[in-house]
């Protein structure tokens, strides 16, 4: 396996890369209704190479408590500052979303609100009791901060219940000074290993960006830790520079090494792992869950 590319260049990006712009009118209509119920959706915030094809399929990944975040993570394009206070509303226009897309899954993320007690869980408690009272058959999926390791806020989500909990790793940990400076590898990891031990029933996933600067060897160790804490679902997907103010992509990992990562993580014993250059936390999640 082949080791990242150090060279500061701005590397061309390959035709397996390539988005294909939306068909149809289901794309404007999913995105007029996300604007008629002033939500924020990760898909325009983080400029998701995805949003194209999941918005013409009536699907959406809500990004809630606001588009503004108490961290500023080298990687991610959503405005770091002050965040307005939260909306109590919010969780109500969310299952209203949901409801009128006709969603079977739901995925709900958040900025992190460092700012509040709880790290905005209770209001992700909320989301997703709203939700489910609108749509009882409608699965949840949660993508959570790390709530600066706090287990009573980890302890609010899990008890409402979310059909699957997401934190994702997103790096390695030699890169976390660099590209989550506020963040820490081992408190992510404990935070999944201990939504097992609370809550065992409800399926762990993570994941992580390739191309920021880590060697496969590295990449390996983290299926490792994953593997090591029965983690379900992994997701591995290509880093993509949102704008020239982001850190460079080192490398392009070619379609065939993301198949290697999946053989790898399965063989570890990762039920199902999900690794393609386009791959994202909520992409095509619906299928990794059902009832």
């Amino acid at each position: 396996m082949s080791s990242s590319n150090n060279s500061e260049e701005i590397l061309r990006i390959p035709p397996w890369l390539r988005i294909k712009l939306p068909q149809g009118e289901n794309f404007s209509s999913t995105a007029g209704l996300v604007a008629d119920l002033n939500l924020n959706t990760v898909c325009q915030s983080a400029k998701c190479p995805n949003k194209w094809e999941c918005f013409s399929r009536n699907v959406a990944t809500f990004l809630i408590m606001g588009a503004v975040c108490t961290r500023n993570c080298a990687y991610c394009n959503i405005t770091p500052g002050r965040p307005a206070p939260l909306e109590p509303d919010e969780p109500d226009r969310v299952a209203e979303a949901a409801a009128r897309l006709e969603l079977r899954h739901v995925v709900v993320t958040s900025v992190t609100r460092d700012d509040l007690p709880d790290g905005g869980a209770a209001h992700f408690a909320a989301t997703i009791r709203a939700v489910r009272a609108r749509m009882p058959r409608c699965t949840v999926e949660v993508l959570i901060p790390d709530f600066q390791g706090d287990e009573a806020a980890l302890a609010t989500v899990l008890a409402a219940g979310p059909d699957v909990l997401n934190h994702n790793l997103e790096t390695v940990p030699d890169l976390y000074p660099a590209i989550r400076p506020k963040a820490n590898y081992r408190q992510s990891l404990e935070l999944l290993e201990r939504s097992k031990r609370l809550r065992p029933e409800t399926p762990v996933k993570s994941g992580i960006m390739v191309g920021l600067g880590e060697h496969d060897e590295q990449v390996l160790a983290v299926l490792d830790d994953l593997a090591a804490m029965g983690c379900d679902i992994v997701t591995i997907g290509q880093y993509m520079r949102p704008s020239r103010e982001h850190p460079p992509v080192r490398r392009y990992v070619e379609p065939e090494l993301f198949d290697r990562y999946a053989e790898e993580g399965r063989g570890r014993g990762i039920r199902h792992v999900f690794s393609a250059p386009l791959v994202r936390s909520s992409y095509n999640a619906a299928q990794f869950v059902g009832k």
